[in-house]
């Protein structure tokens, strides 16, 4: 053994989602679970989450319920249950802090970053999923790493129930022949234009041109792209309380609507639901946002900032004015309404969060 270092571990949970549910119906185990919506595939919904039995045969988050319905005709379908997600991930989160001279950042319900000093991270990865499986009655794997970036790419190559260390030294072993969009924070807009430049795999891009890179991405983007072709990014754990950018709720009708007044009413439903998360939170709103989703599935989105506010009915009042956008006449058959507030001093920004509203 060597002498102690600080690693980055990347902890995940294996299926969350399924895997809460099926606690709490264990007669689901080993059965294709599929969370989304209401829980009816007869209804307009997505697919949140599903089990690795669902996930055979094809069905993944983001997919519509009837046509996970048409891939998996056996599975169990679910409603999402918000509460109980937050609560398990409650109970993951205060595990890992509970280790020793461990400092975490909590990435989302089912995956945070730990800091820790020692000089075997294999045992202290083995030791989470030890103790996150017996506190939580949940599986998770963990990718070890010398970034951020690293630990967490190497937790695919660990899923299900599994521990991978990848550090600077085997990168471009693992990683070199792997398509850019392997790559965290690489989708296929940004591989589409790396693919334009010439630069198809992540030891291409590891070596390619920075003026090039910046040429297409822009000064401080484009540098950053071959640092992240390198596995290059934070080596410590930021712990910093995190806190939510804003709120959001959406919904899918289950007919295709065209009515400006039951859209406009549809907004103001959806603000109200809004507006309750952000008096919580006591911070004031300062940029609204709509999204609209025509038939059959043309998605756009619409925003403005606006003065600091805490007043339910000036901020309504913005999000009607976006609505005014909406195009006349044409099929809606999604509404969404988001809300920025502004981030108090010290504070890690986080997502805005988006739940369906029913």
């Amino acid at each position: 053994m060597g002498e102690p270092r600080r690693w980055v571990l990347h902890v995940d949970l294996d299926q969350f989602i399924a895997a809460v549910e099926v606690l709490r119906r264990p007669e689901l185990a080993g059965r294709q679970v599929v969370v989304g919506g209401r829980g009816d595939p007869t209804e307009r919904g997505v697919v949140a989450t599903a089990s690795y039995e669902a996930r055979e045969l094809g069905v993944g988050s983001g997919m519509p319920l009837r046509v996970a319905a048409r891939k998996a005709p056996e599975a169990v379908f679910l409603p999402v249950d918000h509460a109980a997600y937050d609560a398990a991930s409650a109970e993951v989160m205060a595990t890992l802090r509970a280790l020793p001279d461990a400092r975490v950042q909590v990435l989302g319900w089912d995956e945070a970053f730990v800091g820790a000093t020692t000089d075997d991270p294999e045992a202290l990865a083995q030791r989470i999923r030890a103790d996150v499986l017996e506190r939580t009655r949940l599986h998770c794997s963990v990718g070890i790493g010398d970034t951020t970036v690293r630990a967490k790419i190497a937790t695919g190559f660990g899923k299900p129930r599994g521990v991978l260390r990848l550090t600077r030294e085997n990168w471009l072993a693992v990683m070199g022949d792997r398509p850019v969009i392997d790559l965290w924070g690489v989708g296929r807009r940004i591989s589409a234009r790396l693919e334009g430049l010439g630069i198809g795999t992540v030891r291409e891009l590891a070596h390619a041109d920075p003026e090039l890179l910046a040429g297409e991405f822009g000064p401080r983007m484009g540098p950053w792209y071959r640092q992240l072709g390198r596995g290059e990014g934070a080596s410590e754990v930021d712990d910093t309380p995190w806190v939510a950018r804003g709120h959001s709720r959406e919904h899918t009708f289950q007919e295709d609507v065209s009515e400006p007044e039951v859209l406009r009413d549809e907004v103001r439903r959806l603000a109200a639901a809004v507006l309750d998360d952000v008096a919580a939170e006591g911070r004031p709103v300062v940029r609204v946002g709509l999204k609209v989703r025509y038939a059959p599935f043309f998605t756009r989105t619409h925003g403005r900032k606006i003065p600091p506010t805490s007043d339910r009915e000036e901020a309504t009042r913005a999000w009607l004015a976006l609505a005014e956008r909406l195009e006349p006449g044409r099929p809606v058959r999604l509404l969404g309404v988001s809300a920025e507030m502004a981030m108090p001093p010290g504070s890690r920004e986080g997502t805005t969060p988006t739940r369906a509203a029913w």
